[in-house]
C-alpha cells in the first residue's frame, strides 16, 4: 500500500519541520513543505496530496481559509487546520465548526496521527457518500417515470427530470411549494381536487396507490392520466422523514384499455354493441323489472329480408358497408337510452327500455322498416333492404337474457312465414 501524500503548509520553518518529521515517523509521505497560499495551491496542483496541513494563522494575500477554499472546491483535496487554543476559542464558530477539521496546538504524535487519519477517513466516507447520491441522482434521473420527494411539511425537496415534464415545473422554481400546488391532481371517478398526497401517505404510515382514474393537470392545462403510488421515507429508526410519490403517464395504457373494451363489448364493424353487452343491458332491464312494476322493456330482434343474395351479388366489401349503414339507420330510431346491437352476420337486436305498453314497441317496428326501406345510395348503386321483426316484451317471468331472445326470435321466425318486411309480438298462449 502507498504512503498517503501530505502537504504541510505552516509558515513557522521550525514547527513545519517537526510536524513533517512526525509524519513520516507515522508512515506518511511529506514531499512538501511551503508557507505561502500560492505556492500551496501551485504544489497541490502538481502533486495531488491526499491531504494538506494549513497553519490558520497563515499569513499573506490568500489566508487560510481562502486557501482551504479553493483546494477543497477546486481539487477536492481535505484540509486540516493547524491552530492554537486561542485561535480555536476565536473561530469555533465559524472555520472550525466541522468536526475533525482541526488539531490544536501543541500536539503530540497520537494526536496528530489520529486527527490526520480521522480526516482522511471523513474525506474518503464523504467521497463515498457523493459518489451514492451521484449514483442515486443518475438512477433516479434516468428512470422512466416521475419522483417527487417531499419533506415532512409536504414541501417539495426533490423533482427528477420525467417529474418536471410532466407536471411543466422546474425543480427550482417547485421547490419549497406545496406538493398539491405542482403536482395538482384530480380523481376523475369523484371529480374533485386530490389533497397533498405526501400528507396523506405519511400521517396513514403506508404506501397508498393512486386512485383509478387519476389524472394530473399539468402547469400549462393539459391533463394526463396517471397511476403508481406515494409512500413515508423513513429513516434507519423507523422515523418518517419525508415522502415520495412516484406517478407515470399511462395515456397509452388507458387507450388500450379502452380498445381492449371496445373489442370485448362491441362489434368491429358497426361499432354497435355485440351479443355479450347486449345481453348484460338486457340482465340489467331484467333485475329492474323485478324492483319496479312500473317498469317495463320489450325487444327487437330482426335480421335483413334476403340479406345472402344482395351479399353474394355485391360482394362482401358492399356487405359491410351496407350493415354499417343500416345500424347508422336503426341508431336513428331509437332513443339515446336504448339500445342496439349486432349480434353477428345480419341479424340486429333492439332493446327498449321505460316503455308503457306493446304499443310503443311496435311503433319503434314500424318505424324501423319504414327507415330502411328507403333506398341505400352505396357506390353508386341503390340498394333497397327490408327487414323482418320479432318483439318480446317483459310481460313473461323472465329470470334469463336469453329467454327474451329466444320468444323474440320466434316471434321473428312467425314473421318470416308472413312473408318480408313483417313484424310479429310473441305470445306466451302461442304454440310456435
Amino acid at each position: 500500500m502507498f504512503a498517503r501524500k501530505i502537504l504541510v503548509v505552516e509558515d513557522e520553518k521550525v514547527l513545519a519541520l517537526n510536524i513533517s518529521d512526525s509524519l513520516h515517523k507515522l508512515g506518511y509521505n511529506v514531499s512538501e513543505i511551503t508557507d505561502s497560499g500560492e505556492e500551496a495551491i501551485k504544489k497541490v496542483a502538481e502533486n495531488h496530496p491526499n491531504l494538506v496541513l494549513i497553519d490558520i494563522c497563515l499569513a499573506g494575500e490568500i489566508n487560510a481559509t481562502q486557501l482551504a477554499e479553493i483546494i477543497e472546491n477546486n481539487y477536492q483535496t481535505p484540509v486540516l487546520y493547524l491552530t492554537g487554543y486561542s485561535q480555536y476559542i476565536k473561530l469555533q464558530n465559524k472555520q472550525l465548526s466541522e468536526p475533525f477539521s482541526y488539531i490544536l496546538k501543541p500536539f503530540t504524535e497520537t494526536d496528530l496521527h489520529v486527527a490526520v487519519e480521522m480526516a482522511l477517513y471523513k474525506d474518503q466516507f464523504n467521497k463515498r457518500l457523493q459518489e451514492e447520491k451521484q449514483r442515486m441522482a443518475a438512477i433516479i434521473d434516468s428512470m422512466n417515470c416521475a419522483v417527487v420527494v417531499t419533506h415532512t411539511n409536504g414541501r417539495i425537496t426533490m423533482m427528477n427530470p420525467m417529474a418536471e415534464t410532466l407536471t411543466g415545473w422546474k425543480q427550482d422554481e417547485a421547490f419549497g411549494k406545496d406538493l398539491s400546488e405542482v403536482v395538482y391532481l384530480v380523481d376523475q371517478d369523484m371529480d374533485q381536487k386530490i389533497d397533498n398526497l405526501a400528507i396523506q401517505a405519511m400521517t396513514a404510515g403506508e404506501v397508498l396507490n393512486l386512485p383509478e382514474n387519476c389524472t394530473l393537470i399539468a402547469k400549462d392545462g393539459k391533463e394526463i392520466p396517471i397511476g403508481d403510488n406515494v409512500a413515508p421515507i423513513r429513516d434507519s429508526n423507523g422515523n418518517i422523514t419525508g415522502a415520495v410519490l412516484i406517478f407515470q403517464d399511462i395515456t397509452q395504457r388507458k387507450q388500450m384499455e379502452t380498445q381492449l373494451l371496445r373489442n370485448a363489448f362491441y362489434d368491429g364493424l358497426t361499432a354497435l354493441p355485440n351479443r355479450v353487452l347486449f345481453l348484460d343491458r338486457l340482465k340489467l332491464a331484467i333485475e329492474r323489472r323485478k324492483r319496479r312494476n312500473d317498469y317495463h322493456f320489450a325487444v327487437l330482434f330482426l335480421d335483413l329480408d334476403g340479406f345472402k343474395g344482395i351479399n353474394d351479388r355485391l360482394g362482401h366489401g358492399m356487405g359491410d358497408d351496407i350493415l354499417v349503414a343500416i345500424a347508422r339507420r336503426l341508431e336513428s330510431c331509437v332513443r339515446s337510452g336504448d339500445t342496439v346491437g349486432r349480434f353477428g352476420g345480419d341479424e340486429f337486436a333492439v332493446l327498449l327500455e321505460e316503455i308503457k305498453d306493446v304499443s310503443d314497441a311496435i311503433n319503434v317496428a314500424k318505424r324501423i322498416q319504414d327507415t330502411l326501406g328507403l333506398p341505400l345510395h352505396l357506390n353508386g348503386q341503390e340498394i333497397c333492404i327490408t327487414a323482418s321483426i320479432g318483439i318480446a316484451l317483459n310481460c313473461a317471468n323472465y329470470n334469463e337474457p336469453e329467454s327474451v331472445l329466444r320468444d323474440a326470435d320466434i316471434a321473428l321466425y312467425r314473421a318470416k312465414q308472413q312473408g318480408k318486411a313483417r313484424y310479429g309480438v310473441f305470445d306466451e298462449g302461442s304454440n310456435f
